[in-house]
């Protein structure tokens, strides 16, 4: 991000390390200084296209490319109106050819292909579905009813473990008041010594912390579908007793079994093929493979019989 340039005053990110490029509808961008500059009276044209923009429509730019915030604000756009669900269509085939409609409305006016009649068929289109077009502003799709569920049961689960945890804390604070109060009794009016009584009270604090067992955690599922505090299971041990042992594959190739790399090497079989450079062998590659390959693909079913 540091070539990055304000195209009308040319300052870089090297020049100046706070720079900011703000980008609007059109999708050209501009420093934050320009901005201040050029839409002093909240509204100007573009230096660049001589579109009319609003001073407060201006965002950081976020993409390197200005085309992709182009068409994410057509995107934005568009959705808000073409905003129909699955189940408005009767089938799945007309859902998606809607679908397609939408994306060919954005790509069209992403890049500048037929838009006067692109802008026409997006106002038909608000014409004719107008009714529909408010109904479902209104309306959540069933997987945000989910997610808004799910969402509502994590923050009612978050705040259950907050009061706990400060219920379990209060509770901790009032036992500890009462041992020290306890042990200082004992110490005003008890008979035994100092040391005895100290021991006592530590041999009691031991077994209390012996006799609580730590309470199982309930899994909880998130929005995200995964279960908190959920135990895998361990991968299950092979049988240590049982090794591996090779078994050398036999091939039936219907001819004389392939030769071994000394036998290709001391018989000179490798002087006719080309010797691997330091690159293959590195690789893996050796000359060997090229001269067992051309044998193979030279005698391979020379025994064969019909």
């Amino acid at each position: 991000m540091d070539d990055l340039e304000c195209p009308r005053c040319k300052t870089t990110k090297y020049r100046n390390p706070n720079l900011k490029l703000m980008v609007n509808l059109c999708g050209h961008a501009l420093c934050e200084n320009c901005v201040e500059l050029l839409f002093v009276k909240g509204s100007a044209a573009c230096p660049q296209c001589n579109i009319a923009l609003r001073r407060n429509n201006f965002r950081v730019q976020i993409f390197e490319d200005s085309s992709v915030e182009k068409e994410l604000d057509i995107r934005k756009r568009i959705l808000k109106d073409f905003n129909k669900k699955e189940e408005d269509f009767d089938s799945l085939r007309e859902y998606n050819d809607y679908l397609e409609e939408i994306e060919t409305i954005i790509f069209n006016l992403a890049n500048d292909v037929q838009v006067e009649a692109t802008k026409r068929r997006i106002e038909q289109y608000k014409k004719e579905n107008k009714t529909q077009i408010l109904k479902n502003k209104g309306k959540l799709s069933k997987e945000e009813e989910e997610l808004e569920e799910l969402l509502e049961y994590e923050k009612i689960e978050t705040e259950a473990r907050k009061l706990q945890a400060i219920e379990e804390e209060l509770e901790l604070e009032k036992q500890k008041r009462k041992k020290k109060e306890d042990l200082i009794d004992d110490l005003m009016f008890s008979n035994k010594s100092a040391k005895d009584i100290i021991a006592s009270h530590s041999a009691k604090n031991e077994e209390v912390k012996s006799k609580l067992q730590v309470p199982l955690k309930k899994q909880s599922t998130f929005s995200t579908g995964l279960k908190s505090q959920q135990v895998f299971l361990p991968v299950p041990k092979e049988n240590q007793n049982s090794k591996f042992v090779y078994v050398e594959p036999k091939l039936e190739n219907s001819g004389p079994q392939p030769f071994s790399p000394n036998t290709l090497r001391n018989e000179g079989f490798t002087r006719h093929v080309r010797s691997a450079n330091e690159s293959e062998i590195a690789a893996g590659f050796l000359t060997e493979n090229a001269c067992d390959r051309a044998l193979q693909d030279a005698f391979c079913g020379v025994y064969f019989m019909l």
